[in-house]
């Protein structure tokens, strides 16, 4: 029910649309205002205080109350508030960040970092970067792209193309073109055939992206972009072999990899990146959101020496780079994006996440006892169940009986935040979470749950 006698609620439904809200909806109930912030939690206008177990949107590392970082911003704010980086100038701190980057990812082989402001920027000069590359080389015809199934990527126009999620084309008249070609998700639970085992799936769908490329012509592709774990898709968890198998169709194709690191780099998966977890050797490398714990927008994208040599070549023939945008290594968020990359290594959050994430993904299997969820799944500091209505032949809840919104709804009453994804809840908290706190954690979803099920039964939806 709106609340009418509240200037904050009725301002907020007079001038603001939200995304990815029912936007019918929030004129009837209006939006629910965060004021503050505190570790893993967060508090509402109305003193309501909830742990955070998605990190905001998968992205709020250390929490919500990080003086260092509040502090960092203030620093530079009071020397240096903007500077721009076109036309070979720089600032101290998009120096500095981009020198940390490289020397965090040269192992994976990136040589030089670009900034922009959202990890969906970051995806798109991706694309930009991989067309005018094959170009500059003298191979015009390679610029296809292949992306997954339940893949997300970004919702600019190019990103939202290369995401595989209905929900980010239907009336967006996307995808755009004909340059994206879809390929399968590494989804065994969803996908897999009956009696399939993992490793034939992964050799099935791999054929199959193989089968793709042969029918496309390797000579008219450019790229596959791929998460190291897919997270917006439902938290998918490559089963082992699939990134060994995928790596060597496209290196035997002269296809890219373009490693998008958004939700898994530093330290979601217990390691600094997910290419680390899954031996992933990227030519291009996406980051964004735990890059400044999200305090500040800033994102980047990595591109290895051969990369960044044929953009060199490129910008030489064409007299120069015309690329790049106004906020890119803006100082302030440079500068929060330091002091977050220091913390991470000064108290080992790295080391933290993966010391605890057997709790985490004990505590989340545990779920599988409870009459809604049918299966659990996750790595490090991740993780998500499958909501469904009947166990034994695991079917799910039909969109109309709202169930999944329930479960976020119930949580929000027991003082726990998770977010549904199609017939998946998923729940990745601030990496600074302790022992304690994932217990409280998965103590409320299991509270939000039982509070669905019984409002499912009430509705004849369960027995």
């Amino acid at each position: 029910m709106l609340r009418t006698h509240d200037l904050n609620v009725m301002q907020d439904v007079e001038s603001l649309f939200h995304p990815y809200t029912l936007l019918a909806k929030q004129r009837e109930t209006g939006p629910l205002v965060m004021t503050r912030g505190d570790g893993i939690y967060v508090e509402d206008d109305q003193g309501n205080r909830y742990l955070e177990g998605m990190s905001g949107l998968w992205c709020t590392a250390l929490g919500f109350s990080e003086q260092r970082l509040v502090d960092a911003a203030t620093r530079q704010m009071h020397k240096l508030p903007y500077y721009q980086l076109f036309a070979g100038r720089a600032n101290e701190p998009s120096i500095e960040l981009s020198h940390r980057l490289i020397e965090k990812t040269k192992h994976l082989g990136m040589d030089k970092a670009m900034f922009a402001n959202s990890g969906s920027e970051a995806n798109d000069q991706a694309v930009k970067m991989i067309w005018y590359y094959f170009n500059a080389i003298g191979k015009p015809n390679k610029k296809k792209l292949i992306a997954r199934e339940r893949g997300y990527h970004g919702v600019t126009v190019m990103s939202a193309s290369l995401t595989g999620l209905a929900g980010n084309h239907m009336d967006f008249d996307l995808p755009i073109g004909d340059r994206v070609l879809r390929t399968a998700s590494p989804s065994h639970y969803h996908y897999a055939k009956p009696g399939e085992s993992e490793a034939q799936f992964v050799d099935r769908i791999v054929a199959e992206l193989e089968a793709l490329i042969a029918r496309e012509g390797a000579d008219t592709i450019a790229a596959f972009f791929g998460e190291p774990v897919q997270g917006a898709g439902g938290v998918i968890i490559p089963p082992p072999g699939y990134w060994e198998k995928v790596q060597a169709v496209l290196k035997k194709n002269d296809i890219l990899l373009v490693a998008d690191e958004v939700i898994t780099g530093f330290g979601r998966t217990g390691h600094w990146f997910g290419c680390d977890a899954y031996q992933i050797r990227p030519d291009i490398m996406t980051v964004a959101k735990a890059l400044s714990s999200s305090y500040l927008p800033i994102s980047a994208t990595l591109v290895s020496a051969r990369i960044y040599e044929g953009l060199t070549q490129g910008s030489t023939r064409n007299g120069v780079f015309s690329h790049g945008v106004t906020y890119a290594g803006h100082p302030v968020c440079a500068a929060v994006a330091i002091e977050t990359l220091k913390i991470y290594e000064e108290r080992d959050l790295v080391g933290h996440a993966r010391n605890i994430s057997p709790h985490f993904l004990q505590r989340l299997q545990a779920l599988e006892s409870h009459a809604m969820v049918h299966a659990t799944r996750g790595t490090g500091l991740i993780g998500a169940f499958e909501l469904v209505q009947d166990k034994a032949t695991r079917k799910t809840f039909d969109a109309a009986s709202g169930m999944l919104a329930r479960v976020q709804s119930a949580g929000l009453e027991v003082g726990v935040i998770v977010r549904p994804l199609r017939d998946t809840i998923a729940v990745c908290p601030p990496l600074i979470i302790n022992d304690a706190q994932i217990d409280e954690l998965f103590d409320k979803i299991r509270r939000a749950l039982d509070l669905a099920h019984a409002d499912a039964r009430k509705a004849g939806l369960m027995p």
